[in-house]
């Protein structure tokens, strides 16, 4: 027996009836098994080391391109969702294996500035980041080849933030510590930043969450293990006291944070660079890196543009639209 099949086979011992079991994953593409690692432990390794999750690292989060080296960025925002997804998963006996995977993959298709760059990009070609997330994984990484990925991991990446539930437990788990990551990560952002103070926070929701990071997502962490049971077939969710008190404050934090006029100053810009280079990449598609020519070819210059362009960090959107955009100085010869 390899060690994968001994994994596979504690996994079958150990987790709850409800869990998804890495000896029932299955890949579009058929692959001889791995003899040390599990289908999900590969799927996480893959997403690991890809070029997409590498440049997550200078994606913005919530405050676009942060001079400070405490700020969020899309890379840290990613690492503690999937910190506080393998709590649930392990406490709740799921697959930690899946839940990690889908949790380090759920952002792959960010753009840059956030938010931002994503609404920019759907002002000018259908877009959302999660279905760019699931594009990433299966077609831009490996020179076109994908990654990839089995079924599972594929299907909580595209369901983790709208419309229907994952499939999996798993994937919901993602789905839920997504929004624990965010919101509470954001609030510390946003107090150093000066946007907020801890006390602005309503008083009824700190009584109900916690008055610090670590007791509001303890909390939650908490209130989803009570409420949800793999046994039963229940989604997870969050008690109906915890998950009140949630909403307020995600109301509470779109009101004085993502809408504020401090924060946003700079998105209009962000907006409008994002737009000119979709334009200018449209109309120049041969200026297209290589590895988007066939994109081009088989899709369209605006496929192809918009690969592009969500796959850019921050800094790489800014001195792009400056060499397409900018004018240089005449050199002395």
């Amino acid at each position: 027996m390899t060690i994968s099949e001994m994994l596979c086979a504690l996994e079958r011992e150990t987790l709850s009836r409800r869990a998804a079991f890495a000896d029932e994953a299955r890949r579009a593409r058929p692959e001889p098994p791995c003899e040390l690692r599990t289908p999900f432990q590969r799927d996480r390794d893959r997403i690991l080391h890809s070029g997409a999750f590498r440049r997550l690292k200078h994606k913005t989060q919530v405050f676009l391109s942060p001079e400070g080296d405490h700020y969020r960025t899309r890379l840290t925002h990613t690492l503690e969702v999937a910190q506080i997804a393998r709590t649930i998963a392990r406490a709740l006996r799921l697959n930690e294996d899946l839940t990690e995977a889908v949790a380090l993959g759920h952002d792959l298709g960010h753009t840059p500035f956030g938010h931002a760059g994503e609404r920019a990009l759907d002002g000018v070609f259908p877009f959302r980041h999660y279905e760019q997330s699931l594009r990433v994984a299966d077609k831009l990484e490996k020179n076109g080849s994908g990654l990839n990925l089995t079924q599972a991991v594929r299907n909580g990446i595209e369901r983790h933030t709208n419309g229907p539930l994952a499939d999996t437990l798993e994937g919901q788990i993602v789905r839920l510590a997504d929004r624990i990551a965010y919101i509470n990560h954001d609030i510390d952002d946003a107090v150093r930043a000066g946007v907020l103070v801890g006390d602005d926070i309503p008083p009824p929701i700190q009584d109900a969450l916690g008055r610090n990071k670590s007791a509001r997502v303890n909390t939650l962490v908490r209130a989803c293990v009570e409420a949800s049971s793999p046994e039963t077939c229940t989604p997870i969710t969050l008690t109906p006291e915890i998950a009140a008190a949630f909403d307020a404050l995600h109301g509470f934090m779109f009101a004085q944070v993502y809408t504020n006029p401090l924060c946003k100053s700079e998105e209009g810009k962000a907006i409008d660079m994002i737009t000119w280079l979709y334009h200018y990449f449209v109309t120049h598609a041969d200026l297209l890196p290589g590895e988007y020519q066939q994109i081009c070819q088989e899709e369209g210059p605006e496929r192809a543009s918009v690969d592009y362009i969500a796959g850019m960090t921050d800094r790489f959107a800014v001195h792009t639209f400056e060499g397409c955009f900018v004018p240089k100085g005449w050199g002395i010869l």
